[in-house]
């Protein structure tokens, strides 16, 4: 029964439309719209910047070479003297301007006022912020060789050795150094979540394939036969169940490898994804069950279908992070596709099978209430 199912689906192109095309269409054009949201870096432009400093001048040229060897963008020094920064720098649309002053190495080496001028260019860009940035971290080591020289000639040191000690600190390694890292936030990225989120939420229509063909078959008169036939109607039952699950499972599978080639996202670990996947998938499957027993047609099944995936795609996260507090936040938790989409960003973060035991959880127990509600429930197809 299982096997003719699965052919009658596969002939039937709706299951692709519906489970792959309209999924993988929608998670596209959501990532054109919001996916440069969740960029994580951004491309910077190259820039030009108008410079005037000695030639002679060491830390002057320090300065300039720390600018020119920046590795997140291209930088472009055009040397003019002191006097035409500000207006090359205007007339040329450069990003910055920078006017080094004479003796400019000799006054940080004595603890002595050293002004740099900075002109800001015309546009305004994130480029000129980030040269900002670049030139003012190179001058607060410099301030450190100032300071030292000053308390040196404060506490009555020759000024022969001022210039030397001012030297060891600017050029002295730093005491504390900064270690950029990434920490395991739980959370996908807001590629991520549209991948994992329409799929979860797709799932919902996949499940349907299986299970709601019972009434289908009802309604055409063929159920009463297979009654007939030496097969009990719990089988019946689990045939129809095991046609969604393994419907949902080959979709919501194929949905994330998809998505992770096309949308440039990562899941994890493929054995904690594929027990997130398999765990939703009888979350899904089960609320199929709870349909089946409440509705009287197929028609009225999708119908039916159609508003729970929606609610539980939205109210999961399936298109935007929802939050809530109080007992909110408690409903939130016990969506299957929000803890499926939870799962998916520990196993993103790094996180083993062990770490999504509580979304698996809430996902296996939200599936136990729908099997059990479907027994309780009265079988209003079978009373039309």
């Amino acid at each position: 029964m299982v096997a003719n199912d699965l052919r009658q689906r596969v002939r039937d192109k709706s299951v692709f439309i519906f489970s792959l095309i309209v999924p993988l269409a929608l998670m596209g054009v959501l990532s054109l719209v919001f996916g440069g949201l969740g960029e994580d870096t951004v491309d910077l432009k190259p820039a030009t910047v108008v410079a005037s400093a000695d030639d002679a001048d060491q830390l002057g040229s320090v300065l300039l070479g720390a600018v020119d060897s920046l590795e997140i963008m291209d930088v472009t020094i055009k040397r003019v003297p002191a006097a035409d920064v500000r207006s090359e720098t205007k007339a040329t649309g450069a990003d910055l301007g920078i006017i080094i002053p004479e003796g400019f190495s000799n006054a940080v080496l004595t603890g002595q006022a050293a002004p740099v001028q900075l002109v800001e260019g015309n546009n305004g860009s994130l480029e000129t912020s980030v040269l900002i940035t670049a030139v003012k971290g190179v001058l607060d080591q410099f301030a450190a060789g100032t300071v030292t020289a000053a308390a040196g000639g404060l506490s009555g040191l020759p000024d022969q050795d001022l210039a030397a000690l001012a030297r060891q600190a600017v050029d002295g390694p730093q005491l504390l150094t900064l270690t950029e890292g990434k920490a395991a936030a739980e959370q996908l990225s807001l590629r991520g979540t549209l991948v994992g989120g329409q799929a979860g939420l797709f799932l919902m229509f996949t499940v349907g394939f299986g299970v709601l063909g019972l009434l289908a078959e009802r309604e055409q008169g063929t159920l009463a036969r297979l009654r007939s036939m030496p097969v009990s109607g719990l089988m019946i039952i689990t045939a129809k169940a095991c046609t969604g699950f393994i419907l949902g499972a080959l979709a919501t599978t194929v949905l994330l490898t998809a998505g992770s080639l096309l949308f440039g996202v990562s899941f994890g670990s493929p054995l904690v994804v594929a027990a997130l996947i398999l765990s939703v998938v009888t979350a899904a499957t089960s609320l199929t069950f709870v349909v089946a027993r409440v509705v009287r047609t197929a028609e009225q099944a999708n119908a039916a279908q159609s508003v729970l995936a929606m609610v539980l795609g939205i109210a999961g996260g399936a298109f935007f992070p929802v939050q809530g507090t109080g007992f909110a936040a408690t409903l939130l938790d016990l969506n299957p596709i929000g803890a499926f989409i939870r799962g998916l960003g520990i196993s993103a973060g790094g996180g083993s099978l062990g770490d999504v035991t509580g979304p698996i959880a809430v996902m296996l127990a939200f599936a136990a209430a729908g099997l059990l509600l479907s027994r309780v429930l009265p079988d209003r197809g079978a009373q039309a």
